[in-house]
Parts: C-alpha cells; sequence; structure tokens
C-alpha cells in the first residue's frame, strides 16, 4: 500500500476523503424528492417549506469559506471533523421531528458539510506526494456530482416506499461512519496560518452573501421586482463591497483580498461561478422533462425515481474520468484541463436543444455533461492553489467552492424564470443558457495564465519539515 512523504496510507486517506465528500454531497438532493410532499409532512404552505432546502444552501456557502480559513489556522482535519459532527447532529434533529423550524435549523446543520470537499482536498495537497496530488484531487472533486447525480434516486425510492424520517437516520449513520474512518486513517496537517480570526470580516461575508444567495434563491417566488428581493440585493452590494474594503485593511484578513484578487485566482473563481451554472442548469432541466406527462407533447411522464436514475451515471462518469483529468493536469496543465471540460459541457448542452423525446438521448446527454463537469471541477482546486499561498489553501479552496455555489444559485434562479411555462421552446432555450454559460466560462478560461507562478504554492510535503 503507497504510503505519503510521513508514512500516511495515500489510498485510505483518499478514499476516505472521497467517501465523506461523496456523504456531504448527498445533503444537497437528500430531501429533494420529498419537495412536493413538504407542506403536507410539515403542515406549513409551500413558500414556508421551501425553506428546508434553501437554509442548507446558505448555511453551505456561508461556512465553506469561513471553515477554510478556520482550518487554515487551527488544523483542517479538525475542523473536517467538526463540519461532520454538524452533519450527524442535523441529521438526527430532522429524524426526530415533523415541525418545521426545527427541520430547517436541522438542514442547515446539514450544509455545513459543504465545507468536507474544500477542505479534503486542502488536506490532500499537504500531505500527499506532489505526483499523487492531481489525481486525489480529481477524485475529490467528482465526488461532488457523485454525491448529487447517486443520492437522488436512492432519496426517491425511500421517499415513495418509506417514511421520510429514515433518510435523516440513514444519514447519520454514514456520517458516524464517516467520522470515525475520518479519525482512524486522516492525518493531521501540520501547515498552520496563526494570528486572530477576523471576526468582522467574518461577519461582514455572512450578511453580504446571505442577502446575495436568498434573493437569488426567493426571486422568482418573491417577486424579482419586489421590495424584499431589491433590499437584500442593495444590502449585498453594499455590505461586501465593503467588506472587501475592509480586508484589505485589516492586518489578519479572512480573506486576502490581494491574493484573491490577483489574475489568476479572480479569473479562476469567476470561471467556477459559469462552470456551476452550467454544471446545475441540467439538473433542473432534465427531471422537469422527464415528469412532464405525455399529454403536453414532448414530457416523457416518468416518476422522480426514473428521473433520479437517469442522472445518476453522471455522477459514475465523474469518477470513472477522475484519472484522466489527472493525467491531462499532468501532462498539459489544469488550464487545459478546464477548457477540456467545458468543450464537453457546451457539446451536451447543444445536443439537449435537439435530443430530448426519449429517455436514453437524455441519460446520454446527462453522462456528456457529467464528464465534462468532472474535468472541470478537477482542474478548479489545482488552479486555485498552484497560486495561493500554502498556508491559506484551506480558505482558498473555501472561497473557490462558494464561487460554484453562487453559479449553482445563478442557474436555478434564471431556470425558474425560463421555464415558468414550460413549453418545448423554453425547455430549448434553457439548454442555449446552459451551452452560453459554458461558453461565458471558456473565454474567462482563456486568460487564465498557463503556468502558475514560482516560489508560492509548491506542494509540501512533510518530509521537508
Amino acid at each position: 500500500m503507497p504510503r505519503g512523504p510521513a508514512g500516511v496510507n495515500v489510498r485510505a486517506a483518499v478514499a476516505v476523503l472521497a467517501f465523506s465528500g461523496i456523504l456531504s454531497a448527498l445533503m444537497q438532493t437528500l430531501v429533494i424528492p420529498l419537495v412536493s410532499d413538504l407542506p403536507r409532512l410539515l403542515n406549513t404552505t409551500p413558500d414556508n417549506a421551501s425553506w428546508v432546502i434553501t437554509s442548507t444552501l446558505l448555511a453551505a456557502a456561508v461556512t465553506t469559506p469561513i471553515s477554510g480559513r478556520l482550518g487554515d489556522m487551527f488544523g483542517k482535519r479538525r475542523i473536517l471533523v467538526l463540519c461532520i459532527v454538524l452533519l450527524i447532529a442535523g441529521s438526527v434533529v430532522c429524524a426526530l421531528t415533523a415541525s418545521l423550524p426545527i427541520v430547517i435549523v436541522g438542514r442547515a446543520l446539514q450544509g455545513a458539510a459543504t465545507s468536507v470537499i474544500p477542505l479534503g482536498i486542502s488536506i490532500l495537497r499537504d500531505e500527499l506526494p506532489p505526483e499523487r496530488v492531481a489525481s486525489a484531487i480529481a477524485l475529490i472533486s467528482a465526488t461532488l456530482g457523485v454525491g448529487a447525480s447517486v443520492g437522488l434516486p436512492v432519496s426517491a425510492l425511500v421517499a415513495q416506499n418509506f417514511d421520510w424520517h429514515i433518510m435523516f437516520w440513514f444519514a447519520a449513520v454514514i456520517g458516524a461512519v464517516a467520522l470515525v474512518l475520518v479519525l482512524v486513517v486522516v492525518p493531521e496537517s501540520p501547515v498552520r496560518s496563526p494570528g486572530r480570526f477576523d471576526v468582522v470580516g467574518a461577519i461582514g461575508l455572512t450578511v453580504g452573501l446571505v442577502s446575495l444567495l436568498l434573493a437569488l434563491t426567493k426571486g422568482a417566488s418573491w417577486g424579482w421586482t419586489s421590495g424584499r428581493v431589491i433590499t437584500l440585493l442593495a444590502v449585498a452590494v453594499v455590505v461586501l463591497v465593503s467588506w472587501v474594503w475592509f480586508e484589505t485593511r485589516v492586518a489578519e484578513p479572512m480573506v486576502d483580498i490581494r491574493v484573491t484578487a490577483s489574475r489568476p485566482v479572480l479569473l479562476t473563481n469567476l470561471a467556477s461561478i459559469m462552470t456551476g451554472f452550467a454544471m446545475y442548469a441540467i439538473a433542473l432541466v432534465l427531471p422537469q422533462l422527464l415528469q412532464l406527462p405525455k399529454s403536453t407533447g414532448f414530457g416523457l411522464g416518468q416518476s422522480m425515481v426514473v428521473a433520479g436514475l437517469v442522472l445518476a451515471p453522471s455522477g459514475l462518469v465523474m469518477m470513472f474520468l477522475s484519472p484522466v483529468a489527472a493525467r491531462i493536469t499532468n501532462t498539459y496543465g489544469p488550464r487545459t484541463t478546464l477548457l477540456s471540460g467545458l468543450v464537453i459541457i457546451m457539446v451536451s448542452y447543444l445536443a439537449g436543444t435537439v435530443l430530448m423525446t426519449q429517455i436514453w438521448q437524455l441519460v446520454i446527454i446527462s453522462c456528456v455533461n457529467g464528464a465534462g463537469v468532472g474535468l472541470a471541477f478537477a482542474s478548479l482546486p489545482a488552479l486555485i492553489m498552484r497560486v495561493v499561498p500554502v498556508h491559506e489553501t484551506g480558505v482558498a479552496n473555501g472561497l473557490n467552492a462558494l464561487m460554484r455555489s453562487v453559479g449553482t444559485s445563478l442557474a436555478s434562479a434564471t431556470m425558474s424564470l425560463v421555464l415558468t411555462t414550460l413549453s418545448l421552446p423554453s425547455f430549448r432555450l434553457a439548454f442555449g443558457i446552459g451551452a452560453g454559460a459554458a461558453v461565458a466560462a471558456m473565454a474567462l478560461a482563456v486568460f487564465i495564465p498557463a503556468r502558475a507562478r514560482t516560489g508560492t504554492a509548491e506542494p509540501v510535503s512533510l518530509a521537508s519539515r
């Protein structure tokens, strides 16, 4: 069994972090099969029930960069363990109640688990031999798609045949297994960024992000011109601009704006927004197309379980292609990997504009899209970590993950508008917009420097300390 510089069991550590990543991604799709039933199950209105999903999104967005910074300061494995503990606690809370406020709290706790993936990538960068980093990052990045796509049909099957609380008990048990494995197998990174935690910066980022994402996720139901949405967007702009100003002047910022604003990092993060958009749009379009009644003339009249099974192979494609992504990155650089993935994503959307009449066609589109997303997501952490200082990898990866979340929120808001009529032209427009997002990401990616700066971000091994 290969071992890292300090006797780290490489395969075991990567496998455990990949398993934990799949678990964290599963939290994003866990309740999707229940969306239509949540008002009845929780004795509330559809708008109130939507907070069961919104709370997870907001918690994930807020905790990801903050967890990254805490990981850089106090130990990445320590914060990763804390995130899994919060996931278990949230799962148990949801499993024990049918009260809407308590379920929302539990789902918010589950959202904290999203930080597991960027923290895991940062641990691998610190601990693995340089030649193993690219393949490990590609595999961990793929878990985002694997957990989301495989979890959907499993959750749908449980929701249709068993009590809905079982899903949360299952998540709690799997979380406990992941917790034990991480404690036993995954080493703590000795890389630290000591200093004082930027409380004001964390609060400012939280307020700005919550305002922005809440406006994006609730805009369709509240009305894009409503006072609440306009106020939230205004607050987001004012707070985030003020936050950037403050972070450039504080001695120990939560996010190093100078590094974040550098050309390689800034362009990668902007490309990540559009990549997240292109990844999530298809997950919103295909299930609706599959479940619309055949009487519409283009709907396929399938159940949620079938819709989940159509999406499931794409996650497996992402995982199987992780060695390919690593090989492209090692040979030609991560920018080439990103561009290759974006081209494939674009092709999948263009194919979707004409291939939407048979289930097998949508399976192919989903798999092709998954292949592109797998390559693109594998490249993003590599692009970030080759230029940021080694003691800032946690917060840098967390911020990059946040940018992908912003992209998924934009996709959700856009597709809600486009698919209002649920007509054939609207679905074709949705596929066209997805292709446009991939093209926009490519336009940004071509300006990312092909080579990293030297001397700032070489992988650090324990043997050199």
